[in-house]
């Protein structure tokens, strides 16, 4: 099985949701005081390039 540029993209979007999805929870359940809210924040950040990702399947 061959991967062309739409599956390395819909990894990578996978990938960077994951991410998102474990920086938020850091930030909510690990760090209760201001690093939390960074960590929150990065994870926000990872969702805004996942959906760059997730729009650019089929134009590249």
């Amino acid at each position: 099985m061959g991967m062309n540029k739409n599956t390395i993209l819909a990894w990578a979007t996978f990938i960077m949701i994951l991410m998102g999805l474990l920086l938020i929870g850091l930030g909510i359940y690990r760090y209760a005081d201001v690093a939390g809210w960074g960590f929150a924040a990065v994870g926000v950040g990872f969702f805004a390039i996942a959906w760059v990702f997730n729009a650019l399947k089929g134009r590249v």
